[in-house]
C-alpha cells in the first residue's frame, strides 16, 4: 500500500457511497437472464440456468463436481480481470502510487457493503487463511490455564494451526468430534457441553460451512452462548459466503474470515477479515502498523499483492448480485437435494453433512457404508473419474472417516448430478 494514514482516512468518505450498480442494470448490461420467479421455483428452471451457464467458459470433457476448491469466474469477470491486469501492467507505479489506494478502498468498501458492515470493520486479504493467521498469531489474551477449541469438521489447515497455537502458547487445546450428520439442536448441545467442560475456554474456531461435507452449523446460536461466557469466536466463512445468502448480522459474530474466490466468483487470491467495532483490542496490530483500534486495516499488511485481482472485486460482486444470492443458494441446494434424494433408502450408501434442510448447503458428501478409510474412498473417487467421467474429491479429516465431497456450480445441469447418483447406485450394487 502507499500512504497508510491517508488510506485509513479515506475509509469514512466511502462509507455512504453507492458501491455496486443495481442488479437490474448489471443484468441488462451483461445479458444475464432475469426472472420474477421465487428462488425455490427458479432453482428448478433448467432453461434459466443454461442461460446463466452461457456466461461461463465450461469444461465439456468431464462432469466436474469439484467446484469447492475455488469458484469459476464468469466470462464478464474474467474479462474485467484482463482489463485491470492490462492497466496495471501498462501504467505501473504511475497508477499504483497515485490512484490504486483509492480504487482498493472502493473494492474493500464494496465487500463491506455487501456483508452489511462498515468499511472500517472489514479488510481485504489474499485468502481466509491469511486472515485467520493474523487473528491467531496476533491474539494477545491467552495465558497459562486457558483453553482453545476447534472441531473435526473445521478446515484441516486451521485445525493444525489451532494445535500449533495451543502448543506455542502452552494452553489446553481441545478438538470436538461432531456428528457427520445432525440437527441444529445436536450441534448446539455439543458446543454447550464443551463450554461447560472448559470453564477457562478463551478462544474458539467455529466453521459456518464445513469444507469436508458441506454441513451448515447454527453459528448465530453457538456464538451467542460463547459470547455470554466471554469466549472469543473466530468464524470461518471461507466456504459459506455465496454458497449461502447472508450478511454478518445473520451470524452476529465479532470476528470472521472469508474467501471471495470461492462462491463470490472473484479472481483467485482475494479474501477478507472482519472485526466488529470495539473488538480489536485483543488482537494486536500487525507488527509495525499504526497502533489504533478504530480500523481493522492495521491488523493486516498486504505488501505488494495482486492489484488486478483486488480491482476486479466490484465486478465479481456485481455479477453475483445480478444472479442473485438467494437464487444461487436455492439452485445449489436443489442440486444437492437431487442426488441425495436418489440415494435415500439405500443401505449401501451413507450421505454426510445434514439431516435436514437447515443444515444443508449445495456442497455435500457421501461414502459407501462401512468404507471409511482414505484408501477405500480414494478407490471410489478413482472409479467415478475413470469409469464414469465424474470428477469429485476425497476429504479425509472428519473423525468418522474419509468421504467424497460433491460440489456442483450454479450452471451444473440437473443431469450431471443425476449421473452421479446413477453411478453411485451402480457401484454400490455391483461392487
Amino acid at each position: 500500500m502507499g500512504n497508510r494514514r491517508g488510506f485509513l482516512k479515506m475509509s469514512a468518505s466511502l462509507a455512504a457511497a453507492p458501491l455496486i450498480p443495481e442488479s437490474s442494470a448489471v443484468s441488462n448490461e451483461l445479458d444475464i437472464p432475469v426472472s420474477n420467479k421465487r428462488p425455490h421455483e427458479l432453482a428448478r428452471d433448467e432453461a434459466h440456468w443454461r442461460a446463466v451457464g452461457r456466461l461461463y467458459s465450461i469444461q465439456e470433457e468431464i462432469i466436474n463436481l469439484e467446484h469447492g476448491y475455488w469458484g469459476q469466474m464468469s466470462i464478464p469477470v474474467e474479462q474485467a480481470l484482463a482489463r485491470h491486469t492490462h492497466r496495471v501492467n501498462r501504467e505501473l507505479s504511475w497508477y499504483a502510487r497515485r490512484e490504486y489506494d483509492r480504487d482498493f478502498l472502493k473494492a474493500r468498501a464494496a465487500v463491506a457493503d455487501a456483508l452489511g458492515v462498515s468499511v472500517e470493520e472489514l479488510m481485504l486479504t489474499r485468502n481466509a487463511t491469511e486472515s485467520f493467521v493474523n487473528l491467531i498469531t496476533q491474539y494477545d489474551e491467552l495465558s497459562s490455564g486457558n483453553a482453545i477449541l476447534w472441531a473435526d469438521a473445521d478446515y484441516p489447515e486451521f485445525k493444525r494451526m489451532m494445535s500449533w497455537l495451543a502448543e506455542s502458547r502452552q494452553v489446553r487445546g481441545t478438538m470436538l468430534s461432531l456428528p457427520a450428520a445432525g440437527t441444529d439442536e445436536d450441534y448446539i448441545r455439543i458446543y454447550r457441553e464443551a463450554f461447560d467442560a472448559l470453564p477457562d475456554l478463551k478462544l474458539m474456531l467455529l466453521t459456518h460451512v464445513s469444507n469436508q461435507h458441506g454441513l451448515v452449523l447454527p453459528v448465530r446460536e453457538i456464538a451467542a452462548i460463547a459470547k455470554c461466557r466471554g469466549i472469543h469466536v473466530i468464524c470461518d466463512c471461507a466456504q459459506s459466503w455465496g454458497l449461502l445468502d447472508f450478511t454478518l448480522d445473520d451470524l452476529n459474530v465479532d470476528w470472521a474470515v472469508f474467501n471471495l474466490h470461492k462462491w463470490i466468483g472473484s479472481p483467485v487470491g482475494v479474501g477478507a477479515l472482519y472485526m466488529r467495532h470495539g473488538t480489536l483490542v485483543p488482537v494486536r496490530p500487525f507488527p509495525g502498523e499504526d497502533s489504533s483500534d478504530t480500523d481493522v486495516a492495521n491488523r493486516v499488511h498486504l505488501a505488494t499483492s495482486d492489484f488486478a485481482s483486488f480491482l476486479t472485486v466490484p465486478d465479481a460482486l456485481a455479477f453475483h448480485r445480478a444472479i442473485g444470492g438467494a437464487n444461487k443458494q436455492a439452485r445449489l441446494n436443489y442440486l444437492r437435494e437431487a442426488w441425495v434424494a436418489s440415494l435415500e433408502g439405500s443401505s449401501a450408501v451413507e450421505v454426510l453433512g445434514a439431516t435436514g434442510s437447515k443444515n444443508a448447503s449445495g456442497m455435500g458428501a457421501f461414502r459407501l457404508r462401512g468404507q471409511t478409510s482414505k484408501v477405500q474412498v480414494s478407490a471410489l473417487q478413482t472409479r467415478l473419474e475413470t469409469e464414469f467421467r465424474i470428477f469429485t474429491v476425497v476429504r479425509n479429516d472428519l473423525a468418522s472417516g474419509a468421504c467424497i465431497r460433491v460440489t456442483p456450480q450454479v450452471f451444473t445441469p440437473l443431469e450431471h448430478v443425476q449421473a452421479l447418483a446413477d453411478a453411485i447406485v451402480e457401484i454400490s450394487v455391483t461392487g
